[in-house]
């Protein structure tokens, strides 16, 4: 099923006929109410089955369709999305580290339409998983349960939990297990599930929790080998946050498809908004921004295929990158529209501007927040840093990453590592990549390569700490992540010439990559010229009902 195909099978979201109405999401949002007739509608569409792989007899052969799919979801409703798409983030465990006969089991569950939940945090620890305190004592048959685990998603909902556990009391990286839980097996009252507190963004999804009081699960819920859970759940997020980037972009088409909407067809000062300058200016910015995240994306999901042993970096970049740039591009749109994003009701748009607002800012939370990613980019510091100046690229998987119409090959879960030893191939690749630009193009990719040896340089003088980490160091981080996404776009402007019919997207993506990198700086010259086309262009798209992307109607 491709994503245009998803989009037609649930219809006008405009139709209040329509089960996955507009209309309908804002009424389960102010009832805050779990959307699950229209969690039913996807399982009946076969959504589902793209969580699972081929080989266990899914549809998910090719992660960026999958993400596609997501993305069509995410830009009706953030909290459909993220409940019913976390079936995938729990299941993915099994897929990276379990069994034949584990993930030939689980599949058939969730193709007959069982929820999986992943169940990591815990209330007093966060994002430090290895403090987790959740008990699983061995015993003669499996594993005996006893803790909490605390603001899962699908915790009450979900028939199977994949749970990260303490089976060793020794701390260390050796002392969690990850344990496959059918609820369904568990003795009646050896568990609860802990109620959902109140939520201020995705208000009717099922964030609650489940308290286990000597639960037995069987040696065979062992997924992966004893004492390997945390290294298991590592390789894990590294497919999940990749993924999550599809939120993130159903945001933003959302989001500037009603700012546009607004823009062209209220008047201020005698005058259409979209004719003001601030706000042409507002809204060029913000479709650059959503370029710049659809780039990143499409070569990072590509990736997964013919970069894997990059994962560790790319999904990073992607985790951090994606949520940031679109809680900021949401910043801007909220300006075009004034008061009207804050509005609930029919007013304007059945009040669908300020719960996406409101419902985007968890994406950066979840799978490891902001802090965590930009954390792992500074522990691969020094391969980063070996990796550029050694220039090492792996040319083959590059250039399957980047062109689209290139075949992906299997994904291999055995490719996945918790490091990148060679670094990153897009940004060791761009010193060679800028010389075959010219134009406009080729002086900013310059640009961003003088930024990339600034930033490289500050990560060589980096010096690992254990424990408190110079803010300095995120900073570097931060930079690091866009030289990856302004290299990944040059990549993909030059593996495929029938993106757009110039190089406009990538003079405004790699504008937008320069913007962060100077803060504070004015902008290059000629930013003002590329806006201004850009702006055109998307009240063009709009007007033509085409999607705000860099892909073909049928893909975006």
């Amino acid at each position: 099923m491709k994503a245009a195909e998803l989009d037609r099978a649930l219809g006008d979201p405009d139709d209040p006929g329509r089960l996955f109405s507009h209309q309908r999401i804002a009424a389960l949002d102010e009832r805050e109410e779990f959307p699950g007739e229209i969690c039913r509608e996807l399982d009946v569409l076969g959504l589902p089955a793209h969580y699972v792989p081929a080989e266990h007899g899914g549809a998910l052969r090719a992660y960026p369709d999958s993400l596609a799919l997501m993305r069509v979801v995410a830009r009706r409703d953030l909290t459909t999305a993220i409940a019913h798409g976390k079936t995938f983030l729990g299941a993915v465990s099994v897929w990276v580290a379990g069994s034949p006969a584990q993930a030939q089991a689980l599949a058939a569950r969730i193709l007959d339409g069982g929820v999986v939940s992943w169940g990591l945090t815990e209330r007093d620890h966060g994002s430090d998983l290895l403090a987790g305190e959740v008990q699983a004592e061995p015993t003669a048959t499996g594993y005996r349960i006893t803790g909490e685990k605390w603001l899962i998603n699908n915790a009450t909902r979900g028939q199977l939990l994949c749970l990260l556990v303490r089976t060793d009391p020794a701390d260390g990286p050796r002392s969690h297990s990850v344990l496959l839980v059918d609820k369904r097996t568990l003795a009646p009252g050896t568990f609860r599930t802990l109620p959902a507190p109140k939520l201020h963004g995705i208000r009717g999804a099922d964030i609650s929790g489940i308290d286990f009081t000597g639960a037995d699960v069987p040696a065979d819920a062992l997924v992966g080998q004893a004492g390997h859970g945390v290294e298991t759940v590592v390789r894990s997020l590294q497919l999940t946050r990749t993924m999550c980037a599809s939120l993130s972009l159903g945001a933003a088409d959302a989001g500037l498809r009603l700012a546009v909407s607004y823009a062209t067809t209220r008047r201020n000062y005698d005058r259409l908004v979209a004719d003001l300058p601030q706000s042409r200016r507002l809204l060029a910015t913000s479709y650059a921004d959503l370029l710049l995240t659809e780039a990143l994306t499409l070569v990072a999901a590509r990736g997964v295929h013919s970069l894997t042993a990059e994962l560790s970096v790319s999904s990073a970049v992607v985790k951090y990158l994606a949520p940031t740039t679109v809680d900021g591009l949401l910043t801007k749109l909220a300006k075009v529209l004034g008061s009207r994003a804050l509005l609930t009701g029919h007013v304007f748009g059945e009040g669908r501007f300020q719960k996406i607002q409101r419902d985007h800012r968890i994406v950066g939370i979840f799978d490891g927040n902001t802090v965590v990613n930009l954390h792992s980019l500074i522990n691969q510091f020094p391969n980063l840093v070996r990796g550029h100046r050694t220039g090492r690229v792996n040319t083959e998987g590059l250039a399957t990453a980047a062109d689209l119409s290139a075949e992906l090959p299997t994904f291999d879960r055995d490719r996945l590592t918790l490091l990148s030893r060679t670094g990153a191939s897009p940004v060791q690749a761009l010193p060679a990549a800028v010389e075959r630009l010219t134009g406009r193009a080729a002086e900013l990719a310059r640009e961003l390569l003088t930024e990339l040896e600034r930033v490289v340089a500050g990560m060589a003088a980096h010096r690992p700490t254990a424990v408190e980490v110079p803010a300095a160091a995120f900073t570097l981080a931060e930079h690091y992540a866009a030289c990856y996404a302004g290299a990944a776009a040059v990549q993909l402007f030059l593996a495929n010439s029938s993106l757009w019919t110039d190089a406009l997207w990538l003079e405004a993506v790699l504008l937008r990559v320069l913007h962060r990198l100077r803060p504070g700086r004015p902008e290059v010259a000629g930013a003002d010229e590329v806006y201004e086309r850009l702006a055109r262009l998307v009240f063009e798209q709009h007007a033509a009902g085409t999607p705000f992307s860099l892909l073909p109607e049928e893909s975006a």
